[in-house]
C-alpha cells in the first residue's frame, strides 16, 4: 500500500530535574549544598532510509516520544543525558508543522536532522549557593522538550515527471526506457501510485523517472486520483507531457495540453515555469495531418517535441537523448529549506516565554494561569524562607505581582496558582 502523507505527534525529551541535596559525611559538619543538575532530553532526529518507500508505518504508529533526562543527583551528579530519538522515514520525505504549515526539515539526503530539540536540565541547589545564601533548599525544574504535530509528505526524488492525461501512454513509456514494471491496460486510472525508474541514457548517464497518476481538469482541486500525487512533480527538474496525438478518446491534443499545464500551475505556480518536454505519443495511429497540426501549436509555443509511440518503442531513443542533454543543463533535484522559529516561538517551547492570565472569580481569588510556572513550583519548598523568596523573586521578575496590583489586590486577599492558594502580603 503506498502511503505518501501521514501526521504524527512528536515531542522531545524533558530535561531532568536539578536536586536539593546537602553533603553528608562523617566528621563533617556542615557540608553544603551537593545537588547536581538535571541531564538534556533527548532530541527527535529524523533520518533517511533508502528501505523504506513509503508511510505506512506512520498509520499506524502515531506518537514518538523521546526520552527525558536523568535527575541530577547528590555529590554534584550530573543526570545523564537522554538518548535521542531517530525516527526512520524514505528519502524525500518532508516534515512540517501540521498547524501553521511552516517546513521543519526536507530528509532528502543523509545528513540527520534534528527536528525536535530535548529541554536542558535544571541546575541544582550546588548552583545556588552564595556567601548571603548557603543552605538553598531548592532546585531549577528541567526545560520542557520541544513538542510538534507534525505532517509527514513524501515527495518523490525524481529527475523527470512524466505528466498527462490517463490513458495516453505514460506507463508504457517508462516500462520501454526503464526496468519499471507498471500496471498497463487500456482504461483510464490504471496507475495508481507513483512509479519510478531508472533510464540510461546517452554517455553512459542516468536520470530517475516518474510516472505520476494521469490528472484531469480539477485535480488541483481534488477532481480525480492525480491530485493526491501532484507533490510528487514538485521536485522533478524537467516535466515531459505525453500527450495523446491521435484524439482516440475524442480529446483535442492541444487542449489536454492546455488543461494539465492549468492543473500544474494551480497547484504550483512553479511548476508553470519548470522545462517542458513534449511527447506526441501514438503517433503510429495519428494521420499526418493531426501531428502536423499538434507540432505546429507546440512549436509556437518554443517548446520541444518528439513524436513517438510508446508501444512500438518508436522515436523514444531521441526523447531520451533530449532529456539527457536538457538535464545537463539544469540544477540539482529541489531540496527545501527548513523555515525557522521565531524568537518568541522558540522562547514558548522551551518555557522561557512567560506570558500568564489572572482573572478574579465571584469567590473573591485571584486565579493565576501560567504554564511555565508549574514546572517551578515543582522544586520550591514552600517552609523554606530562602525558596521562598526565590518563588517570589520569580513572581515579580515576570510582572504577575506587578499585575495583581494593577488589578486592585489588597493584603490579605487570596492568590490561587496550579491549586496552591496564599494570602497576598505587600
Amino acid at each position: 500500500m503506498f502511503v505518501d502523507k501521514a501526521k504524527i505527534k512528536i515531542k522531545a525529551g524533558d530535561g531532568g530535574d536539578g536536586a536539593v541535596s546537602f553533603h553528608r559525611e562523617k566528621y563533617v559538619a556542615s557540608g553544603g549544598p551537593d545537588g547536581g543538575d538535571g541531564g538534556r532530553g533527548g532530541d527527535v532526529v529524523f533520518v533517511a532510509d533508502d528501505n523504506l518507500s513509503t508511510l505506512l508505518d506512520f498509520r499506524y504508529k502515531r506518537k514518538y516520544f523521546a526520552e527525558k533526562g536523568e535527575n541530577g543527583g547528590a555529590r554534584n551528579c550530573t543526570g545523564k543525558n537522554a538518548p535521542d530519538l531517530i525516527v526512520k522515514v524514505p528519502r524525500g520525505t518532508v516534515v512540517k508543522d501540521a498547524e501553521t504549515g511552516r517546513i521543519l526539515a526536507d530528509i532528502s539526503s543523509s545528513e540527520p536532522k534534528i527536528v525536535a530539540r530535548g529541554g536542558k536540565g535544571g541546575k541544582g541547589n550546588a548552583r545556588f549557593a552564595t556567601p548571603t545564601r548557603q543552605i538553598p533548599k531548592f532546585a531549577k525544574p528541567g526545560f520542557p522538550g520541544q513538542e510538534f504535530e507534525v505532517t509527514l509528505e513524501l515527495k518523490l526524488l525524481a529527475d523527470v515527471g512524466l505528466v498527462g492525461f490517463p490513458n495516453v501512454g505514460k506507463s508504457t513509456l517508462i516500462s520501454v526506457v526503464s526496468a519499471a514494471k507498471p500496471k498497463i491496460a487500456n482504461y483510464h486510472f490504471t496507475t495508481l501510485t507513483p512509479v519510478l525508474g531508472v533510464v540510461s541514457g546517452a554517455e553512459g548517464k542516468s536520470f530517475v523517472m516518474a510516472d505520476i497518476p494521469g490528472l484531469i481538469e480539477g485535480a488541483s482541486d481534488g477532481v480525480g486520483l492525480g491530485h493526491e500525487f501532484l507533490r510528487h512533480v514538485d521536485r522533478c527538474r524537467l516535466i515531459v507531457h505525453v500527450v495523446d496525438v491521435s484524439g482516440i478518446e475524442g480529446r483535442d491534443p492541444a487542449e489536454d495540453f492546455e488543461i494539465i499545464n492549468r492543473e500544474l500551475a494551480n497547484f504550483n505556480e512553479d511548476l508553470a515555469e519548470r522545462p517542458q518536454i513534449v511527447a506526441a505519443n501514438k503517433c503510429d495511429i495519428a494521420d499526418d495531418e493531426q501531428k502536423a497540426k499538434f507540432r505546429s501549436y507546440i512549436e509556437e509555443k518554443g517548446l520541444p517535441y518528439f513524436e513517438i509511440s510508446a508501444a512500438a518503442a518508436m522515436g523514444t531513443k531521441e526523447l531520451i537523448n533530449a532529456i539527457t542533454a536538457e538535464l545537463d543543463k539544469l540544477p540539482p533535484i529541489k531540496e527545501y529549506e527548513a523555515q525557522p522559529l521565531t524568537q518568541a516561538e522558540m522562547d514558548e517551547m522551551a518555557g522561557t516565554d512567560r506570558r500568564f492570565e489572572i482573572t478574579r472569580e465571584d469567590d473573591g481569588v485571584f486565579y493565576v494561569e501560567a504554564p511555565w510556572l508549574e514546572s517551578i513550583m515543582r522544586t520550591v519548598n514552600m517552609e523554606d524562607y530562602s525558596s521562598m523568596q526565590y518563588f517570589q523573586r520569580v513572581l515579580r521578575n515576570s510582572g504577575i505581582i506587578d499585575k495583581l496590583e494593577e488589578m486592585g489586590i489588597k493584603e490579605g486577599d487570596t492568590v490561587n496558582i496550579f491549586g496552591f492558594e496564599f494570602d497576598f502580603v505587600f
